[in-house]
């Protein structure tokens, strides 16, 4: 039996497990701990990969058990925290009998989540960069709302508690819901992170932007992860049209 060729899959069950304590604790509402669970499955997401290739053991059912462990820890995880973050909040409500609708709009970015990974599966020209939000930075994002939440209660700056009433805010919540929905199935091109080799020259804009996640996230903290995905496709854009302009 040949032990080797089902480690990226164990990494990849790793991910799929992590996601699911993700979602337990987001139905009892411990949001801080659930967002660590999704940043832990993103960890087990890169090295599921990493693994296949060291190993050369690509197969065609690691990428199905994938997409599959992405959908639950980068898809359902996420949207369940917005939606818990929306049923705390009152400023819109849309009542059916006792129910409040207005959270379960939530629910976008699994379904968004899910079509992003299958147009991934079938797409040839995504080997080296992604057309449209990859869904682990999709679900980065949206953990580390609960993250800057805390990040908050710990300091005493005004400013953060300004920050913290968006948030908090449904029509922010809906808003981000929205465009991360669309960015996840948009024709946007973006970079990916992986290395052919450590030269500057072809690697520009991975290393530029690596450098700058780090310092952000070094002053910022969990602050910082928005600014860096704003960061991350505005990059990607830049390079884009440098490309289409040479």
């Amino acid at each position: 039996m040949n032990i080797k060729k089902h480690i990226p899959n164990a990494i990849t069950s790793l991910n799929l497990v992590s996601g699911c304590i993700a979602i337990i604790l987001t139905f009892n509402f411990d949001l801080k701990y659930a967002a660590y669970f999704i940043l832990l499955a993103a960890v087990f997401d890169f090295f599921d990969g990493m693994a296949a290739r060291w190993l050369h053991v690509k197969s065609a059912i690691g990428k199905e058990l994938d997409s599959l462990a992405d959908v639950v820890s980068f898809g359902v995880a996420p949207g369940l925290i917005v939606f818990q973050l929306c049923a705390v909040s009152n400023d819109i409500v849309l009542f059916a009998g006792e129910i409040n609708l207005i959270p379960f709009i939530a629910l976008l970015i699994p379904v968004f989540s899910a079509l992003r990974l299958a147009k991934f599966n079938l797409d040839a020209r995504q080997t080296e960069s992604f057309i449209g939000l990859p869904v682990p930075a999709n679900a980065l994002m949206i953990a580390s709302l609960p993250l800057i939440l805390n990040q908050i209660d710990q300091g005493e700056n005004s400013n953060d508690s300004l920050l913290g009433i968006v948030i908090t805010s449904t029509w922010f919540l809906l808003g981000l819901t929205m465009v991360m929905s669309y960015l996840l199935v948009s024709g946007i091109r973006l970079f990916s992170l992986k290395f052919k080799d450590l030269n500057w020259k072809g690697n520009e804009y991975r290393l530029i932007f690596l450098f700058v996640s780090f310092l952000l996230l070094v002053f910022f903290q969990f602050i910082a992860i928005p600014i860096i995905l704003l960061l991350y496709v505005g990059l990607s854009l830049f390079q884009d049209k440098r490309k289409n302009q040479n």
